[in-house]
């Protein structure tokens, strides 16, 4: 069994093992990464020298690469991963060889400090899929519930958003029933909120800047899961058009803070992995899978997404790398190995037979001492402006209309219904006012209002 006592897995946004990891083959020659002698290409499109694989230190990409379920249908093109290039240049025409030249992209060891430096001190997990070949909604469902109920789309518009009823059981419902303690720690619009089995829950709710004092005061609870901020000033997702060192510097500050309590640390579990691949290159092919349930209209739910960045971060285990195939349910496979005999079970079939890391790591019969923190870039850049939320944050802005439709009658709700007019402002404005309105749900639900 883990010598473990507690999991905590932070959720990074929109990148592919290869771009964020794939350098990591310079530590571990076995393991499927990027080979700099030897890249690997995408056809241009719709014709020119191939785009082939390089290292880059460019922290932007102006457009956010597609990756719903066509766009990544086109990239893997037939298992051969030769489309993403295509796939990037049809869905922005006016884009320049140098930006399609970022889908082909790969960080060189360093250029992301903090999670870089994790990724040198710890395992490695260099067969971690997403779970769906689709956007971040799905992808985040099946990590908490083991299923998006039959959906691969995200919802669209600002005041029609057809944000669908996600009410499958939760990894937090077992965690609960079993009397396993269990916070969700967010940064803006927690994106779990939209599954409604956790509005019942608002208690466990808590904002991220409370973090770190609760891991340095020993008060995490044995399963923690973190939402990074979406969007505003204070966004860290590393989703793109935003520095990637703003989400490199939440990695170093999490870990940093569970490090600041030795004791604890030495019963913790960190795992640090990304929802999907963003529409970023990545030369393993997805592999065939089982489909969760019978919601297979839409999809097959047959095959998995691209592979993402994945670190187990213990100071139980020493340097490494584990090749073993997961996706996202393994989330859900080990919260109920460490947890199953008190009744946490695992969610849908593919949770059933999924591999879980607990059962795969070389576990220290003692905890490595003299860690050093995680390092943080000295040089991070502000938020850049942007006219309107697009893609997953302009989904969060439609559900946090619905949020406030749920208010119940009184000032607050009052309140946010005059600054309606702000849903017409830019990205800034409406991201304001979807933390606003998710505050207030999570106030208007809470039995007890959360301190700090």
């Amino acid at each position: 069994m883990a010598p473990i006592e507690r999991i905590v897995v932070l959720m990074m946004e929109n990148h592919a093992f290869d771009r964020v990891l794939g350098w990591t083959t310079a530590l571990h020659p076995g393991l499927a990464g990027v080979h700099p002698a030897h890249p690997l290409a995408n056809p241009d499109y719709p014709s020119g020298p191939p785009v082939f694989q390089a290292p880059t230190r460019a922290r932007n990409i102006a457009h956010d690469p597609g990756h719903d379920l066509h766009n990544v249908i086109r990239q893997i093109d037939g298992g051969a991963n030769a489309g993403f290039v295509a796939d990037y240049a049809q869905l922005y025409p006016q884009a320049g060889r140098a930006e399609r030249e970022q889908i082909m992209a790969w960080y060189p060891r360093g250029a992301l400090p903090g999670l870089h430096a994790l990724a040198e001190q710890f395992v490695v997990a260099d067969h971690w899929f997403s779970s769906v070949p689709g956007p971040t909604w799905p992808n985040r469902f099946f990590a908490h519930t083991g299923t998006s109920l039959g959906h691969v789309d995200m919802p669209e518009g600002i005041f029609s958003p057809g944000v669908h009823w996600y009410d499958q059981r939760t990894l937090y419902d077992e965690l609960s029933d079993a009397g396993v303690d269990w916070r969700i720690y967010y940064g803006d619009v927690p994106q779990s909120l939209v599954l409604v089995n956790q509005w019942g829950h608002a208690d466990r709710y808590i904002p991220l800047a409370r973090f770190a004092a609760d891991a340095q005061t020993g008060s995490l609870p044995s399963y923690v899961f973190i939402e990074p901020a979406y969007f505003g000033a204070a966004e860290n997702d590393q989703h793109p058009p935003q520095d990637v060192l703003r989400g490199d510097a939440l990695i170093a500050e999490v870990y940093n803070a569970l490090l600041s309590d030795p004791d604890a640390f030495a019963r913790t579990l960190l795992v640090v992995l990304y929802d999907e691949h963003g529409g970023f290159y990545d030369h393993v092919p997805p592999p065939p899978t089982v489909p969760p349930d019978d919601n297979t209209t839409a999809f097959a739910f047959n095959l998995l997404g691209l592979r993402v960045p994945a670190v187990l971060i213990s100071p139980m285990l020493d340097p490494g790398f584990i090749a073993q195939p997961f996706d996202h349910t393994s989330l859900l496979r080990m919260a109920a190995g460490q947890w199953g005999a008190k009744g946490v079970k695992p969610l849908g079939r593919r949770a059933a037979q999924a591999n879980s890391p607990l059962d795969f790591l070389a576990w220290r019969s003692t905890p490595r001492t003299g860690l050093a923190p995680a390092p943080i870039a000295p040089d991070i850049q502000p938020v850049q402006p942007q006219p309107r939320l697009v893609g997953h944050k302009q989904a969060l802005f439609g559900f946090s209309q619905y949020l406030e439709q749920l208010l119940p009658e009184g000032a607050a709700k009052q309140q946010l219904m005059a600054r309606t007019h702000e849903a017409m402002g830019d990205a800034m404005q409406q991201s304001a006012l979807a933390t606003d309105r998710t505050e207030a749900f999570l106030a208007s639900r809470r039995s007890v209002p959360a301190s700090g």
